[in-house]
Parts: structure tokens; C-alpha cells; sequence
């Protein structure tokens, strides 16, 4: 089962983490925006290999679950860390509101739908954890969850407790589970809002909603930290990312995915000496033809 990569960023399987600890920039001695973009470049080479390589294997799915406040960057980071990724092996979810169908189903229903099949990467842009974060955040939507009995006391612990359990499963099973909370400050937040009010072709971004939820900011983190607490594990780890600089970011991500991929020791399929013959009659055959 997969291991928990060393990383500064990583949330340890302990109750010690702290949001208000957690960094939001990069460390002094980090690489400038060139120097972490020419990094990204070379993760998302060795990406497309191992990408390949994951796919013939056909032993292990990957889900990298992506999760933070608005204009944290998640969309641009999806898209950034997999350029060049085969899209026949990648698969990209996005949960937003639930459907009514969705609703008529508990909560890890819809996104177990949506992971990643053997060979392949799942991204979930949210995911599961929506129901710990924003849910907790305004209890009153667990009203329409139909829920036969709602303990405002306990639900969180058993939610979490039922993630933990969810992700255990999906490991012993060969599915390399990767969880990056992407830590953008609450000032950046609120600039990188401006320059959607600012710049028209990112007028579409803007949801007055989002900046309705800054008021919440408080509740947001201290949900996030108990969750990350609960459910950073040694085969389900969490990466808190500083989220302020994109550049950094992104680099940071697409490392931590190419070092998690190589642990993994994958090899093309190697054919058994049964099919080493037949090759050799289908190459005489193909040679003989005229």
C-alpha cells in the first residue's frame, strides 16, 4: 500500500497541525517564478512517461483530490501540473451542488461514481470533503439531505471517520490517493477577487457569492483544520500548499505527484515467453510480405 511522501507541506497523521501555522507563501530560499516554472516543465515531462507507464501497468488509479477557499487556484493548477497528459488516461471531476439524485444518496455516493479506474489519474476538483467544509460551515443543507436522524453533536466525527475509512479501502486496493489543500491567505484572496472585478476577461470568474463567504472565513479554517487532522494518513496524505504564488504552487504539486508515481516502481507489462514466440512468427509473417 502506498506511503506518505516526506514533504514540509505534509499534514502529519497526528492532531499537531495548525491552519494559523500553515505557510500561505514560499520558503526565502525558493526558486523566482522562472525558476519554478522551468521546474513545473520538467514534473510534467516526466509526468507524460510515467503517465504512459501507470497505463500499461494497469495495477494502480491515482486520485489527487483538490480542495481550498475560492481563488485559491485549482483550476489553473489541474491544468497546469497535467499538460501534456494523455487525456485517455487522466479524468477530471468537478462537485459543485448536489443533484436532487445525488441527495437520495449518501454523501460519498457521487464522487465514488467519478474515481479513476486502473491506469489511470481521477482528478476530483472538490470533492467528498465539501461535506465537512462547506456543509459544516452552514449546517442548515444537511435539511435537505433527508437524513433520518442528524446529531448536530456527532455527524462531523462520523463523517470524517467515514472518509478515513473510504480512503483506507481505496488504498488496499491499489489506488494511490493524493489530497492537496491549496493554503491561499485570506489577503490574496481578496486581490486576486479585485482583479477579477478589474480585468474584464476574468469578469466571468466573479460570484458575488464567494465574496459572501469571506465572512465566514473563521468557520472555514477552523473546519479545514479539523479535517485535515482527521484524515491525513500515511495512505491518504494531505499537502497543506502554500497557495499565494501559483508558480510555486504548481511546481510544488507536480513534484510531489512524479516522486509519488516513481515509489511506485512501475514497468511496461513484460510479455511471458509463450508470447515472445508467437512475436517472432508475427514478425516473420509481416517481414514475408510483399
Amino acid at each position: 500500500m502506498f506511503t506518505a511522501l516526506d514533504s514540509p507541506y505534509l499534514v502529519p497523521d497526528t492532531d499537531e497541525f495548525v491552519v494559523g501555522e500553515a505557510a500561505t507563501t514560499p520558503p526565502g530560499d525558493s526558486p523566482g517564478k522562472r525558476g519554478c516554472r522551468k521546474r513545473l516543465k520538467a514534473a510534467s515531462k516526466s509526468l507524460r512517461e510515467l503517465q504512459r507507464v501507470l497505463y500499461a501497468h494497469d495495477r494502480h488509479a491515482v486520485l489527487l483530490i483538490f480542495q481550498a477557499m475560492d481563488a485559491a487556484g485549482k483550476d489553473g493548477t489541474i491544468r497546469s501540473v497535467l499538460t501534456g497528459v494523455n487525456p485517455a488516461g487522466c479524468q477530471v471531476f468537478s462537485f459543485k451542488q448536489p443533484s436532487t439524485v445525488e441527495l437520495d444518496h449518501d454523501f460519498l455516493w457521487r464522487t465514488t461514481r467519478s474515481l479513476p479506474e486502473r491506469g489511470r489519474i481521477g482528478v476530483f476538483n472538490r470533492s467528498y470533503y465539501e461535506e465537512v467544509l462547506v456543509v459544516r460551515v452552514h449546517p442548515k443543507l444537511l435539511d435537505y439531505q433527508r437524513l433520518p436522524v442528524i446529531d448536530h453533536e456527532s455527524i462531523w466525527r462520523d463523517r470524517l471517520e467515514s472518509i478515513r475509512s473510504h480512503e483506507r479501502h481505496l488504498a488496499e486496493n491499489g489506488t494511490v490517493v493524493l489530497k492537496f489543500w491549496l493554503n491561499v491567505s485570506r489577503e490574496e484572496q481578496r486581490r486576486r477577487f479585485l482583479s477579477r472585478l478589474d480585468e474584464p476577461e476574468k469578469n466571468w470568474k466573479f460570484s458575488v457569492g464567494d465574496v459572501e463567504e469571506r465572512k465566514y472565513w473563521d468557520s472555514y479554517m477552523k473546519a479545514y483544520e479539523d479535517a485535515l487532522r482527521a484524515t491525513s494518513t500515511r495512505w491518504a496524505p494531505w499537502y497543506a500548499v502554500p497557495a499565494d504564488s501559483k508558480p510555486y504552487m504548481r511546481m510544488v504539486i507536480a513534484e510531489l505527484l512524479v516522486r509519488s508515481l516513481e515509489r511506485l516502481g512501475l514497468e511496461y507489462p513484460k510479455p511471458d515467453a509463450e508470447s515472445v514466440a508467437r512475436f517472432q512468427e508475427m514478425r516473420t509473417l509481416l517481414e514475408g510480405e510483399k
